[in-house]
């Protein structure tokens, strides 16, 4: 059976998360798993309410789902990278609606990552429709640290702009996955 290395993209608003993936998945031969939200969000004709939040929770596990079967399909044995997780929905949801769906903190524990790369922000911030909050990156930065604290989930704080994101990234994954 092959062993698909998984490595999820968090952190906040704006700190090139969607970047990092697709480079990351170049350099490593692997395949990034696009953010669901972006694409569902776009096709709302109404702001987002929770119940969005649950549906991109359940559309972004699904891509993920395809996205890893695809790679075990695969003669190598790929590092799929995933742009985003479970953890900025539960955040988002909580912080919009002060609850979050219990089958979302269901599938957080359950679906697994061999590393979390938690973007800082220290990147300018980039205006964009389905950004909200730029006052608050450092909050979120803070809170989505605190999470991965909290589960015990291995991760590693990604810096630097341009190339150096990227090599720091890749610095981090060339121990984990030889």
């Amino acid at each position: 059976m092959r062993i698909i290395k998984k490595v999820a993209i968090t952190g906040p608003e704006s700190t090139g998360k969607s970047r990092l993936c697709r480079d990351l998945a170049l350099h490593f031969n692997g395949f990034c798993v696009p953010e669901f939200a972006r694409a569902y969000i776009d096709r709302l004709s109404r702001p987002y309410t929770q119940e969005d939040i649950s549906a991109i929770a359940k559309g972004q596990l699904i891509l993920e789902q395809k996205v890893v079967a695809q790679a075990g399909r695969m003669a190598r044995s790929p590092v799929v990278f995933c742009d985003t997780e479970l953890i900025v929905t539960k955040v988002w949801s909580l912080h919009k609606y002060g609850k979050c769906d219990p089958w979302i903190l269901k599938q957080i524990l359950n679906n697994h990552y061999d590393l979390y790369l938690l973007c800082d922000v220290d990147l300018p911030w980039e205006p964009d429709p389905q950004r909200e909050h730029p006052e608050l990156r450092t909050h979120f930065f803070d809170w989505y640290k605190r999470e991965l604290d909290q589960y015990k989930f291995p991760y590693r704080v990604v810096k630097g702009d341009g190339k150096h994101r990227i090599w720091n990234a890749i610095s981090f994954i060339e121990p984990v996955f030889p």
